[in-house]
């Protein structure tokens, strides 16, 4: 991270920690990153309804979310996610394919950025203490 060194009032000198503003730094640190962080950067967003049900923003995608595609022209296709590649940060979504020329059928690689989720799969505890510890329940008890 980078610092900056800030004058305090009383004549002292503080240290204030700063993002990384260079783009070409900021690509290496992402690309570059290991599995458990780049499981993170696979998020996409929850739709309106699951907004409201479990008061969390947005969610790291897994095998069998159902997801909406919202950009590109495969837009408003729905189906459900039977891989996720961390390494080229891309989801596989079901019935979402092409024909090769010698006809063959290929899956469309997605960006998780262009998708939204409609439905969690809530069958690991994991993910279940995660909507618990980011909904509603944890603001109430903050405040």
């Amino acid at each position: 991270m980078a610092e900056a060194r800030l004058r305090r009032k009383d004549g002292g000198l503080s240290m204030v920690k700063r993002g990384v503003t260079k783009p070409g730094k900021n690509r290496k640190r992402r690309f570059n990153a290991p599995n458990h962080v780049r499981r993170k950067f696979l998020s996409a967003p929850l739709s309106p309804s699951l907004k409201i049900e479990y008061g969390a923003r947005s969610m790291p995608i897994r095998r069998d979310d159902t997801v909406t595609i919202t950009k590109g022209d495969r837009k408003l296709t729905e189906g459900k996610v039977i891989r996720v590649d961390s390494e080229r940060s891309k989801i596989y979504i079901e019935g979402v394919t092409r024909n090769r020329m010698d006809g063959s059928m290929v899956q469309i690689p997605i960006r998780p950025e262009n998708v939204m989720i409609t439905r969690l799969e809530l069958g690991d505890d994991k993910r279940r203490a995660i909507l618990a510890r980011r909904g509603f329940e944890a603001k109430r008890r903050s405040a």
